[in-house]
């Protein structure tokens, strides 16, 4: 029987061999604003100052003794009051600007904050489309993330996997395919999503959690359609087959233990069943709770909820970066981020 894993706070030394490593940012939610407060008025939001924090996480990245692999970029880049203020494409490559100062690819994963300020058509021509950057292991319609034969691009999800090194690979999930921000509202997922949010959440106010039996339902969250598991299943399937060890980024927690409730993906628990009926997952790495969030499940997968850089002050930062052994993955974070070691199961 394998022995149950343990979270080792701190535990940082080792005699396993550096695998790799690559840097993690979370919710920068740029916008060329003063200071302002969070959908409940309850925690600062530092909009213009998050762009300077992005550039010391770039230069400190630059400076790393050990070679980065890539960086994961967890969404949210640019704030959602830059639509309203009619910025978004400024205040983007403002953002974009930084990040090309690295040497090494960026990955994106897609936030409710892009949807408030780009169509999925949109981003799926920006630069926030880092797909270029996946492995061409898989063909078909569900490795390309089309649903269908006949779906149209705004119907289309934004995933995709890649491997930096041999027996290692990451996921990338879109935690907003079934949503109603970004999409065309004559399409089929906007009206498929639509109804389903409107049957769980009867609030006139789709973004209030108020007397919801499940509080993920709100119209800043979104989960992943079928289509989409089916093709995560596929890729996991694969790890498993090639004894991979497999990292899984989205947006939006899928584990109730790493968020609060009303921070959740909508079928987190369908998400949840997919990586748990497969051995090769150690990891699920999220963004969206600002206040971040860790819990080890019973599977012995890591949920890491990172801290939100634009809700951390000036004086502090919160970016990080992971160095990935055989046996364990060691955060090295930056201020509001602890340094933490997250040891594999024995049959991971």
């Amino acid at each position: 029987m394998d022995e149950t894993p343990t979270w080792r706070r701190g535990s940082l030394t080792g005699n396993s061999e550096l695998c790799f490593s690559f840097g993690v940012i979370a919710d920068i939610q740029y916008a060329d604003l003063e200071d302002g407060y969070n959908f409940w008025g309850s925690r600062r939001r530092y909009y213009r100052h998050s762009l300077h924090l992005l550039q010391s996480a770039v230069d400190e990245w630059n400076k790393e003794d050990s070679q980065l692999e890539f960086v994961l970029q967890l969404g949210d880049i640019i704030d959602g009051f830059n639509a309203q203020h009619k910025t978004s494409e400024s205040a983007l490559r403002r953002v974009m600007n930084k990040f090309k100062k690295l040497r090494i690819p960026i990955h994106h994963t897609w936030g409710n904050h892009e949807l408030y300020n780009f169509t999925r058509d949109y981003l799926t021509q920006s630069e926030l489309n880092s797909k270029s950057l996946e492995d061409q292991i898989f063909l078909g319609s569900a490795a390309s993330g089309q649903d269908s034969p006949g779906a149209t691009a705004e119907e289309h999800y934004y995933a995709y996997h890649f491997s930096p090194v041999p027996k290692f690979r990451f996921i990338l999930l879109d935690a907003y395919d079934l949503s109603i921000l970004g999409r065309d509202k004559s399409t089929q997922k906007y009206q498929d999503s639509l109804k389903l949010l409107k049957e769980k959440n009867p609030n006139e106010n789709l973004n209030s959690p108020t007397g919801l039996a499940e509080p993920q339902f709100v119209e800043f969250n979104g989960g992943f359609s079928q289509t989409q598991l089916d093709w995560f299943n596929e890729v996991l399937a694969f790890s498993d087959t090639n004894q991979e060890k497999v990292v899984v980024v989205g947006h939006i927690p899928v584990h109730p233990g790493s968020s609060e409730s009303v921070c959740l993906a909508w079928n987190y628990k369908d998400a949840l069943s997919v990586i748990h009926s497969h051995q090769c997952v150690v990891c699920f790495l999220a963004g969206h709770l600002h206040d971040g969030g860790y819990y080890l499940d019973s599977h012995g997968v890591h949920h890491l909820t990172l801290e939100g850089i634009v809700e951390t002050p000036p004086e502090s930062h919160a970016f990080g970066t992971i160095y990935v052994y055989d046996d364990k993955l060691v955060l090295k974070g930056r201020e509001n981020l602890h340094d933490d070691a997250y040891s594999f199961k024995p049959d991971k």
